[in-house]
């Protein structure tokens, strides 16, 4: 199935001095029950210690923290929707019972376009086998 959303808010982040990290997402709204899609990775190359506890590559955070590393498995903006298939096995971990998300992007232009140049950044960070197979942004 299908988890579908309109998102009234959308982010890019990626400057080293004042982030804590590389992140893009999409929410519904501001407020605390706002269901949320957000994208991050390291600046820097991942360290040994990430390798061994496999968060060498991009993590998904959902709604109540729901946190899953190298998850996504396909990414595809259409227009003005954001569609996002992740790996079934992450669904427990990120809180989440469909592994297809479509956003319907209502963001200002400005901001989905942050979105758009710092996405893919993120999904092509860390090691190759969880890259996203497919990304049309």
């Amino acid at each position: 199935m299908t988890y579908r959303f309109t998102a009234r808010i959308a982010c890019g982040y990626d400057d080293q001095d004042q982030d804590d990290c590389v992140m893009a997402g999409v929410a519904e709204s501001n407020g605390e029950e706002a269901f949320s899609l957000l994208f991050m990775c390291d600046f820097d190359e991942p360290d040994s210690q990430e390798v061994s506890l496999g968060m060498d590559t991009h993590c998904l955070v959902t709604p109540d923290q729901g946190t899953a590393y190298g998850c996504v498995r396909e990414v595809e903006l259409d227009g003005d929707v954001l569609r996002v298939t992740l790996d079934p096995s992450s669904l427990d971990s990120l809180g989440l019972t469909d592994s297809v998300i479509e956003t319907l992007l209502r963001a200002p232009a400005a901001d989905v376009a942050r979105m758009r140049e710092v996405l893919p950044r993120i999904l092509a960070y860390g090691r190759p086998d969880a890259r996203p197979k497919l990304i049309k942004l």
